[in-house]
């Protein structure tokens, strides 16, 4: 891709801007950050095209990556090509480079807004929170977490059931989570903690987790204690934790396949990826996973090709982009449908 403009000092102000909203994706913005990006994206069209470069860029630094000397003599052309021409649809597709990017980022308001503590979160629909120190809380349909910070400890109370963590790692603040009388102690690394009637299960997909259930917690917490005093369960990733909470029983641990690990989080939103796909296929993708629907009320846009990344369950997000896109625009039907057509 071509830079958006020639060298100047003002260009190179905005190429290091991009720079910075682009470093800044890639760590979750918050519900303030997603306002303060829409704006300057929307300040002028070049933010937008600089974005779109840069990503590409790092795109093929990526690629370049996974090449090596020893598979090959020659380097792989592929890998070096250049951009393709634009093709009939780039009338389109700059915008839409630039909002794929947004829609990278840019999840829903109500869903991404950081954690404080005492706060706490429950729907019938799936919700990512980034709370204050950076960490990340995924809950399943009906979860409820609460949030509790202080100086030497970050604690999430899990109320009831399923909810996915990334945890920020600061060695000085454990992250401990507590699901029925157990305790899940981390630093960085992320897991899962289910929440059922009778029994408490974590499953471990980064780094390693302490587990600690009744009979743990309720030994003493000195140097006095009895040597029998029972120690944390350690579960390392790919191995997932079971604790009867009836019995009082240390967890029982056993190795999870990645096939396995992923039929569990199948109800995690996923990263809609579309290239050149055309706007039917998109909205399928979106009316499947979604209680929102949209509806194209012109059947030629069907075929309209559009570039995009998104999450599954931003509907408002992608519900944007389709809003900012050239000879296009949504009307809304009660809070159940979006109607899709072109401008006048």
């Amino acid at each position: 891709m071509r830079r958006p403009e020639p060298p100047s000092p003002a260009a190179e102000a905005r190429s290091q801007a991009a720079a910075d909203w682009l470093v800044r994706r890639d760590r979750g913005l918050t519900g303030a950050e997603q306002d303060e990006f829409l704006q300057w994206l929307a300040a002028d069209p070049r933010h937008g095209e600089w974005l779109a470069l840069h990503r590409g860029t790092v795109a093929d630094f990526s690629a370049l990556a996974d090449w090596r000397p020893e598979h090959s003599e020659e380097p792989n052309p592929d890998l070096l090509a250049p951009a393709p021409r634009r093709s009939p649809w780039i009338r389109f597709g700059v915008l839409a480079a630039a909002a794929a990017v947004v829609l990278a980022v840019f999840w829903a308001h109500s869903t991404s807004a950081p954690e404080t503590a005492g706060t706490r979160q429950t729907d019938s629909e799936l919700k990512r929170r980034i709370l204050e120190d950076g960490s990340t809380v995924e809950l399943n349909r009906g979860a409820v977490v609460t949030i509790s910070f202080s100086a030497g400890e970050r604690r999430a109370t899990l109320v009831s059931g399923e909810a996915l963590f990334a945890i920020a790692k600061d060695p000085r603040r454990p992250f401990v989570v507590r699901a029925g009388g157990v305790d899940v102690r981390a630093v960085g690394t992320a897991f899962s903690v289910r929440l059922d009637s009778g029994a408490v299960e974590v499953l471990v997909t980064e780094g390693r987790v302490a587990v600690a259930g009744p009979a743990e917690l309720a030994a003493p917490a000195t140097v006095a204690a009895p040597p029998e005093a029972p120690a944390p369960t350690l579960v390392d990733a790919g191995h997932r934790a079971t604790l009867n909470l009836a019995a009082g029983t240390p967890p029982e641990v056993v190795p999870v396949s990645p096939q396995a690990i992923a039929r569990q989080l199948n109800w995690q939103p996923q990263l809609l990826d579309f290239s050149s796909a055309p706007l039917a296929v998109a909205v399928a993708e979106f009316n499947r996973r979604n209680r929102v629907q949209f509806v194209l009320a012109d059947a030629d846009l069907a075929d309209l090709p559009i570039v995009a990344s998104v999450r599954s369950d931003n509907v408002e997000g992608f519900a944007r982009f389709l809003a900012a896109a050239p000879g296009l625009k949504i009307e809304r039907r009660g809070a159940a449908e979006i109607v899709v057509r072109r401008k006048r």
